[in-house]
């Protein structure tokens, strides 16, 4: 595959206007697609930055192609963390002649990275583009977990075209399936009709609203942590925090609990790519969100560097082992705790004559130390309730 019949290289002019910043600037650190050296050698790139101008399917908020380069103007001038993953900045994907043109050429890009072991981060453009990084999947032989931070759900209506307020409903109803889980963070009650709400529980997905979070933030961490795919829609920060989107409100989650949630997606052993999407430069005060975005992709990476290699990549031998019989043995609870990270995973019986690899990837979910608590005061965690659901 030719990367360069799908990417521009990074604009000259913002390398330029960069390259009297410190030594320890990030402008210095990332391999960079330019027009003289072409594509950066990625033998030994770990993270890859691509930009999507396309905002054909956004919801009201056309200017949101232009977000790309606005990141990176405030990203290259932030300094390296104590990092060992190389970076690289593959440039800007072409918009095309369709938006049907774009969500191909996403889905080729992204493909190529994962099967190179590299992990995308997608700078949008509109969150629609979430369904072409999930269509990357496809052939990957497995299924995903799409994790949205989102203050909607965007099932909209699936008779109209993909767009950034319905392409959930092709996610889940366009073949091939391979779509395991989906959880929603932060999303506010009065943007989403109660059908809505009706369908997610009936579907066992795993969707937490806003408040949740207000007074622990940790509690997002093991949703995070079950990822593959994280889909981050700016709409879900307050409007205050984040003004760059037409979509926004004056309620969400903060600055810092952006930063956080993009930690712990980050440092995630399972999240193999990341999007951000609806930055709309137009309507950014100051560039007060660019600057958020880039400090979130900034966290992002500082948590990759500190992945703990737990599971799925390490055996449950590794790990503590504790057992909880609730109401007097109907239910046995099988939790984990990892000697390197000390975080906690609970184990889903798997259907009986299922033996499959893939089964095997869902077989433990991620938990909090608080969901093991309340085990052991016979309060079985809605989320293993969710996951039994699933297996059976």
């Amino acid at each position: 595959m030719n990367l360069e019949d799908f990417l521009a290289p990074v604009r000259q002019s913002l390398i330029e206007d960069n390259e009297h910043l410190h030594p320890q600037a990030l402008v210095h650190h990332i391999a960079k697609h330019t027009e003289i050296e072409g594509i950066p050698d990625l033998e030994h790139c770990k993270i890859a930055i691509i930009g999507v101008m396309e905002d054909r399917g956004t919801n009201n908020n056309r200017g949101a192609a232009q977000a790309p380069d606005s990141v990176r103007s405030y990203l290259y001038t932030l300094f390296k963390g104590k990092w060992q993953s190389p970076i690289c900045d593959l440039g800007n994907i072409y918009s095309g002649e369709s938006l049907r043109d774009s969500y191909i050429a996403v889905k080729e890009v992204i493909h190529h990275l994962l099967k190179k072991g590299i992990t995308p981060i997608i700078i949008g453009g509109g969150q629609d583009l979430t369904y072409a990084n999930y269509r990357a999947y496809d052939g990957m032989e497995q299924t995903v977990n799409l994790v949205s931070i989102d203050s909607r759900f965007d099932l909209g209506r699936h008779d109209a075209k993909t767009g950034a307020d319905n392409f959930l409903s092709f996610i889940v109803l366009e073949k091939p399936y391979i779509l395991y889980n989906y959880s929603n963070i932060g999303y506010q009650t009065y943007f989403v009709n109660q059908d809505e709400i009706d369908l997610m529980e009936r579907m066992y997905f795993d969707v937490h609203r806003l408040g949740i979070f207000r007074n622990n933030i940790r509690e997002a961490e093991p949703i995070l942590r079950d990822a593959d795919i994280v889909s981050f829609d700016l709409s879900a920060l307050r409007q205050a925090d984040a003004p760059g989107n037409l979509n926004h409100s004056p309620n969400g989650f903060s600055g810092e609990e952006a930063c956080a949630l993009s930690r712990y997606a980050g440092i995630s052993d399972k999240v193999s790519s990341f999007g951000i999407y609806e930055l709309n430069p137009e309507f950014d005060n100051q560039g007060r969100t660019a600057h958020l975005v880039s400090q979130m992709l900034w966290y992002f990476i500082e948590g990759f560097n500190n992945r703990k290699g737990d599971y799925p990549y390490a055996s449950k031998k590794e790990y503590d082992r504790f057992t909880v019989l609730i109401n007097e043995g109907e239910h046995e609870l099988i939790f984990y705790r990892s000697n390197l990270s000390e975080r906690w995973w609970i184990e889903v019986p798997v259907k009986a004559g299922n033996t499959s690899m893939d089964s095997e990837r869902h077989h433990l979910i991620p938990c909090s130390y608080e969901d093991y608590q309340r085990a052991c005061e016979n309060d079985i965690p809605l989320r293993w309730w969710l996951a039994l659901k699933k297996s059976v």
